[in-house]
C-alpha cells in the first residue's frame, strides 16, 4: 500500500482497505471467490450489471465459476444496458457470453437516449466529478471571484460560512471551486475539486465553455434505468474497480462500509463489488490464467476500455474513435455529433495545459507523464 505523504489527505478508500486488497493475484482471487459464495448464499436474489467490457468478463467468469464449484448457489440475473451508443462488437460479445455460460443477459434500453439527454442537459467533460461541478457552476451562475475571496481570506472557515449564506443551496459547488470541504478546510489534492485537473480553474476563467456541461446523460441512460431494474433485487453486483479512478475511487454517500467490496445502502439493498481492489496487473493475470477472451473491441480494434462509445469522460475518447472507425464508421460519426463540443473543448484545455506546463518546466524541470499521455490521445 502506498503511504500518504506528510499533510496529504487520503480518503477512506485507502485508509480502510481490507487485508486481501494487498494479496498477490492468486490469493486475492481465492478471497474474492469466498466473498462471492458467501454473499450469494446470504442474498440469493441477486442481479449483475454486465457491460461487455473486460471487467465484466472477469466478473461473470468468477460468478459462474463459483456456481460451478458450489452448485447450490442460486442463478444470477444478468442485464446489459444499451445506451444507444454501443459498439456492434460489444453487442455481439454480449450474445457470445450468454451462449458460453448458458445464461440469459437481458438487454435494457433507456427511455431517454444519449442524443436526447445531451441536448437537454449537456455533454460530459473530463470526468463525472468535473462535469457535475461545472454544471453546478453554470446553472447557479456563481462568480469565479469567490475563489479569490476564499484564497485571500485569513479565516477560511469563516469565509466558507459566509459564502454558504451568500449562495444558499450551492455548498458542493462552492467546495468544488474553492478546493475545500464543508468546514472550509483546504482540500486541494482530492478528486472532488476543480483543480484535480491541472490548471482547470485558470482555463475556465480564460476560455469559458460555450456549451452546457453535464454528466446527466449517464444518469438517464444508465443509472436511472439500472435503479429501476435493480430495485426488486436483494443484492446488486457490479464490476467496479477502484483503479478505474473518478467516482469509483471515492466512498459512496449513503452506504455503510462503502470502501469495501460489500456494502448496504440506505434503502437496505446490498451492493457487491467483487473486483473493487483488483488491479490492472491482477486482471491480466486472471485473463492469462483462465484464457479469458475479451470482445473484438479489445482483441481486434485494440481498445483499452469500452463503454458508451466515445464518452468524453475518457481522455482516450477521440483516439479510441479512430480505432473504431475502420470497423464501425457510422457509430464514430454519431459519437462526434453527440459529443463534438466536448471533444473540441478538451483539446483546447490540453493545449492550454501544455503551454502552462512548458512555462512551469523552466521552474521545476519536469512534466507529468499522465498529461503527456492525454496530449497524445487528442
Amino acid at each position: 500500500m502506498n503511504r500518504p505523504k506528510a499533510n496529504e489527505y487520503r480518503s477512506r478508500v485507502y485508509t480502510d482497505r481490507p487485508a486481501y486488497a494487498d494479496y498477490d493475484a492468486p490469493q486475492k482471487f481465492d478471497a474474492i471467490r469466498s466473498i462471492v459464495m458467501q454473499r450469494l448464499r446470504e442474498h440469493p436474489k441477486a442481479i449483475c450489471s454486465y457491460s461487455g467490457g473486460a471487467d465484466s468478463d472477469i466478473l461473470m467468469h468468477l460468478i459462474e465459476q463459483c456456481r460451478e464449484m458450489l452448485p447450490t448457489l442460486p442463478p444470477v440475473k444478468y442485464v446489459f444496458f444499451n445506451t444507444g451508443l454501443e459498439m456492434k462488437a460489444t453487442k455481439d460479445h454480449v450474445k457470445e457470453m450468454a451462449e458460453k455460460y448458458g445464461v440469459e443477459i437481458e438487454t435494457i434500453r433507456p427511455k431517454v437516449n444519449i442524443v436526447q439527454a445531451t441536448r437537454k442537459y449537456g455533454q460530459p467533460f473530463v470526468s463525472k466529478i468535473m462535469s457535475a461541478g461545472l454544471e453546478g457552476w453554470q446553472k447557479k451562475e456563481i462568480p469565479l471571484t469567490i475563489v479569490d475571496e476564499y484564497n485571500n481570506a485569513e479565516d477560511k472557515a469563516a469565509k466558507r460560512k459566509e459564502l454558504k449564506e451568500r449562495f444558499p443551496g450551492c455548498e458542493s459547488t462552492i467546495n468544488f471551486l474553492c478546493c475545500c470541504n464543508g468546514a472550509g478546510e483546504p482540500r486541494p489534492n482530492i478528486q472532488l475539486v476543480i483543480n484535480s485537473s491541472k490548471y482547470m480553474l485558470d482555463f475556465i476563467r480564460e476560455c469559458p465553455p460555450e456549451f452546457q456541461i453535464s454528466a446527466k446523460c449517464c444518469d438517464y441512460c444508465k443509472k436511472q434505468v439500472a435503479h429501476s431494474v435493480q430495485k426488486d433485487y436483494e443484492m446488486v453486483i457490479t464490476g467496479e474497480r477502484r483503479d478505474e479512478g473518478g467516482m469509483r475511487s471515492v466512498p459512496r454517500q449513503g452506504e455503510a462500509n462503502s470502501t469495501m467490496c460489500f456494502s448496504e445502502t440506505a434503502s437496505g439493498q446490498f451492493r457487491l463489488r467483487p473486483l473493487y481492489y483488483v488491479s490492472d496487473d491482477d486482471k491480466e493475470w486472471y485473463k492469462q490464467t483462465w484464457g479469458i477472451k475479451y470482445s473484438d473491441a479489445y482483441e481486434v480494434y485494440g481498445m483499452k476500455r469500452t463503454g458508451c462509445c466515445g464518452c468524453p469522460i475518457s481522455y482516450r475518447a477521440t483516439e479510441d474513435l479512430e480505432l473504431i472507425r475502420p470497423h464501425e464508421p457510422n457509430l464514430v460519426k454519431a459519437a462526434w455529433n453527440v459529443f463534438g463540443d466536448s471533444y473540441r473543448y478538451r483539446q483546447k484545455y490540453v493545449e492550454y495545459k501544455m503551454k502552462r506546463m512548458a512555462a512551469d518546466k523552466q521552474i521545476d524541470g519536469q512534466i507529468d507523464m499522465f498529461d503527456l499521455m492525454e496530449v497524445n490521445a487528442i
